[in-house]
């Protein structure tokens, strides 16, 4: 299959995933990823580059020692997406509460010093962001409309509130980092979040 056919395979699988439906909100930051906006009033993403920007914050991640990248999300329909892709690839996993002074702080137990961490949503992750700032640490984020993205260093634009979409993303960077060594044991339902392990998000 050429890359092309292969492109328009995939985008045909996840569109029905919500992975391009964003916010009634655009700031700034996001306009130039959005196409339009639906009849219910909400922001469009651009998939292409949101595949684009997938492929290339593979190869940037691949940069790295995998075991040094942190993926980190305080958002619980993340939980099973991250799990899987760290089970995957080999990435450190940080879930829940983001505890002050983890990037910061040498003199804590949980002190971590990755090269690289990847935040599934600017606003809820806002701590780690900050804390990885002042580190120098670069930072991967998947960004809905309404994501301010000014201290990231890659946006992965794409609806980061969903359980089907969050779990597309990761799947999709997942297979993207692993296209040389293996193949995907996983569909993107086995990196969705079952919503009877997690309450209802508001």
């Amino acid at each position: 299959m050429s890359q092309q056919a292969e492109h328009e395979e995939i985008k045909k699988k996840i569109l029905t995933t919500g992975i391009r439906v964003g916010t009634e909100v655009k700031t700034k930051f996001m306009i130039p990823y959005i196409t339009q906006a639906n009849p219910e009033g909400l922001y469009l993403l651009d998939l292409d580059i949101t595949l684009d920007r997938i492929q290339t914050a593979a190869r940037f991640i691949k940069k790295f020692d995998i075991k040094k990248v942190i993926v980190y999300s305080g958002r619980s329909y993340a939980t099973t997406p991250i799990e899987k892709f760290c089970e995957l690839t080999g990435a450190e996993k940080m879930l829940g509460r983001f505890m002050p002074g983890t990037l910061t702080n040498p003199s804590l137990p949980y002190y971590s010093e990755p090269k690289l961490i990847i935040v599934s949503d600017p606003q809820v992750d806002a701590q780690a962001i900050t804390e990885a700032t002042n580190a120098g640490i670069p930072i991967i984020g998947i960004a809905n409309t309404d994501n301010v993205t000014s201290k990231l260093d890659l946006v992965i634009p794409a609806n980061n509130r969903g359980r089907k979409s969050l779990a597309t993303v990761y799947w999709l960077l997942a297979r993207e980092i692993l296209q040389d060594s293996e193949t995907m044991k996983y569909e993107i339902e086995d990196f969705e979040t079952k919503t009877a392990e997690v309450e209802e998000e508001l």
